[in-house]
């Protein structure tokens, strides 16, 4: 499992963001604060708080997760 932050301040990166994860069989979460949801969700997303950078955890091995992570980049909260 690998975690990393991504930034989704605007509704355009959300859905972007969610048509790009969509690609994936992995099991992918994003984790704000103690709510856990779904990555693949839209309205999920729009549940949390988008102010800040937000925690996704990848639930593959690590070949797959750099496969995730690089299809990501746009995202990645630096």
């Amino acid at each position: 499992m690998k975690k990393v932050l991504v930034s989704l301040n605007s509704i355009d990166k959300v859905k972007s963001f969610v048509k790009d994860i969509s690609q994936f069989d992995y099991d992918l979460d994003l984790i704000s604060g103690r709510y856990v949801i779904d990555a693949k969700s839209l309205l999920g997303i729009f549940s949390l708080d988008l102010s800040r950078p937000i925690e996704l955890s990848i639930h593959a091995d690590d070949e797959q997760a750099a496969e995730v992570i690089e299809a990501l980049k746009a995202y990645i909260a630096e």
